[in-house]
């Protein structure tokens, strides 16, 4: 209930009554991060997101809960959650921005986009400029990027034991499909 919730939110942000034939909301996302470190690499991938996109003013929103990144190791998943990310006191990870480019996003096609906004990973906001590609189907979009993020930039502590088991700089990987918003 509360994930519809914020959801809503977001929907309203984007001046649902002006826009509705061109607001996309997300209907599978997958992102996953990778960490190469010396002495382990590791890695997770995450398919609960959310997203919405408003192809009127390029205005996007990314959601991510951070307790749904799946490990193949269970107690990694459970450091990470506990003693990392504190995702009981910071349970998202967002994107809010805009894509810089003016585009004409309602033309099939494979577009190079760059957006600009805001990246909140453990309750720390950093200005970011994302690259990406935006394929354009018939009623589809696709948005796949791919980025670093810095742990220090998001005071993500790593403790002196497992330094080198944890990167300092993650990989990020995100491919989000989406389809025309509907009520």
């Amino acid at each position: 209930m509360k994930n519809y919730l914020i959801l809503t939110v977001f929907i309203l942000t984007f001046n649902l009554a002006s826009a509705q034939n061109k607001l996309y909301s997300s209907n599978k996302t997958e992102f996953s991060f990778f960490s190469k470190a010396p002495l382990e690499d590791i890695e997770a991938k995450n398919t609960r997101a959310n997203s919405i996109i408003n192809l009127s003013n390029r205005e996007l929103v990314v959601r991510i809960p951070i307790s749904q990144f799946q490990f193949k190791n269970k107690l990694m998943q459970q450091h990470f959650n506990e003693n990392y990310m504190e995702s009981e006191k910071y349970p998202y990870a967002t994107f809010k921005g805009k894509i810089i480019e003016e585009l004409d996003l309602s033309k099939p096609g494979v577009y190079s986009v760059n957006a600009s906004g805001t990246l909140n990973i453990h309750g720390v906001d950093q200005e970011r400029k994302l690259s990406g590609k935006i394929t354009v189907g018939e009623k589809s979009l696709l948005l796949e990027t791919l980025f670093d993020v810095m742990l220090i930039d998001h005071k993500i502590e790593i403790p002196k034991l497992v330094f080198k088991k944890i990167a300092e700089k993650i990989e990020v990987k995100a491919n989000i499909s989406y389809s025309p918003y509907t009520k």
